[in-house]
């Protein structure tokens, strides 16, 4: 990568490194290679492919030939969303597709556990995800095996969406959980990220944010969108904690 887009943010109650994952679901499709390269330039270190079944959620995106397509264009880490049921049926094939960490949704499965175990015994990190409407002590009997928990923030299956509010003491919540165990896990937030709402995901215990539109979508740019978000979230880092260390 050309240069570090990560963020520091200090503080009594938590030392995240803040860092953007750009979603294609709102890039330009006749342009996807080059925006990812472009996303490349701009220092993020992962991008993230939805994988949409038309069954899970309404829509239907991408699969493994996107992913394929996508693997030799850049060194980024690709983290595959599967918005999909029954996620057993697409893990392998989006592993082998070039997919560096798999996040299935705790909704989409009974198997949870075994869906994690298949997704490590593939080299892959795993991440699972929550709807807004599901309790995080869902993942109490599996967060320790993460690398990642994603809070979803919106309903999953559209860009474009209103953040919800209330999501956000979820993700206080997994934060507690994961520092009370000192687990290396990530907490990644996904949906309506922009200027206003990525400084308050940040707040409550998030270290990675999705962003779509507010990246893809930034007149000045891809790299424009990325720095503005991380700039925002240094701003309130400043006033709510007095400190705020850029990378």
């Amino acid at each position: 990568m050309n240069k570090s887009t990560s963020l520091v943010i200090t503080g009594a109650a938590m030392d995240l490194s803040i860092k953007i994952a750009p979603s294609i679901l709102s890039a330009d499709f006749m342009r996807l290679g080059e925006q990812v390269r472009e996303a490349e330039s701009a220092g993020v270190d992962r991008v993230q492919i939805d994988v949409m079944d038309g069954r899970f959620v309404p829509n239907i995106t991408f699969g493994s030939a996107a992913l394929r397509a996508l693997r030799p264009l850049t060194r980024l880490q690709l983290e595959a969303h599967l918005m999909v049921q029954p996620p057993e049926d697409f893990i392998e094939r989006i592993a082998q597709a070039g997919a560096d960490t798999i996040i299935v949704h705790q909704e989409a499965t009974p198997h949870l556990h075994r869906a994690i175990q298949h997704i490590h015994a593939l080299g892959k990190k795993a991440g699972v995800a929550i709807n807004p409407s599901t309790p995080a002590n869902m993942l109490t009997e599996v967060v320790g095996y993460l690398q990642l928990v994603l809070v979803m923030t919106v309903n999953p299956g559209f860009g474009g969406q209103e953040f919800i509010v209330e999501t956000l003491a979820k993700v206080r919540q997994v934060r507690n959980w994961i520092g009370e165990r000192s687990l290396d896990c990530e907490v990644e937030v996904d949906g309506g990220i922009h200027l206003e709402t990525a400084p308050r995901a940040v707040e409550a215990g998030a270290n990675v944010l999705v962003a779509g539109t507010a990246v893809f979508g930034n007149k000045d740019g891809v790299a424009a969108g990325v720095e503005e978000l991380l700039a925002a979230c240094y701003r309130s880092g400043n006033r709510e904690q007095g400190t705020g260390n850029r990378e």
